[in-house]
């Protein structure tokens, strides 16, 4: 993937979403602003992977309490100069779950979303352009808790509001019905 094919992407995106006009508008901004916009290294922020794994038949999405950021959030993480964004949503997902049967749903994105990550450290607060793929899960596997999370959880998406109330994490769940 390059930065035409993801603005591509999320042009096609958001033909299916037009309601998302603003998110999407800033996304394809800062793409094109940004020759290395899939680099962590870049400052003001940057491109990045997520899988919003669910089971088949879609009443459970498996979230993991983020160690830094101290809450339920999909898995993903930095693309580190990939800029094969699906590639990176399947390795992170893989790394901070264990779970190896999963299947990439569709190519296409599933959800796009600009988040603030506060100051830590000598890290400044910037930007995560992140990049959302739907992904199945089939049957009960087993889950490895990675050392970026407190806890994994299949939370049903019937009672999400018990995990988190962040508006991302619920249009995901409108959006998987």
């Amino acid at each position: 993937m390059s930065r035409v094919i993801l603005l591509k992407l999320i042009d096609r995106y958001g033909r299916r979403y037009p309601e998302e006009a603003d998110v999407i508008a800033s996304f394809e901004d800062f793409v094109r602003s940004h020759e290395n916009c899939f680099e962590r290294s870049l400052t003001v922020g940057h491109v990045t992977g997520s899988a919003w794994i669910v089971d088949q038949p879609h009443k459970h999405c498996l979230l993991t309490h983020h160690r830094k950021l101290d809450r339920w959030l999909q898995l993903g993480g930095h693309a580190d100069g990939d800029d094969d964004i699906a590639r990176v949503a399947t390795r992170e997902a893989y790394e901070e779950s264990g779970l190896e049967a999963l299947q990439l749903v569709s190519s296409e994105i599933f959800d796009l979303d600009v988040h603030l990550i506060p100051e830590r450290g000598n890290e400044p607060a910037h930007y995560h352009y992140d990049v959302r793929y739907l992904f199945e899960c089939a049957g009960d596997p087993a889950l490895t808790v990675s050392e970026e999370s407190n806890e994994l959880a299949w939370a049903a998406l019937s009672a999400i509001e018990t995990y988190t109330s962040e508006d991302s994490i619920l249009r995901m769940v409108r959006k998987t019905g």
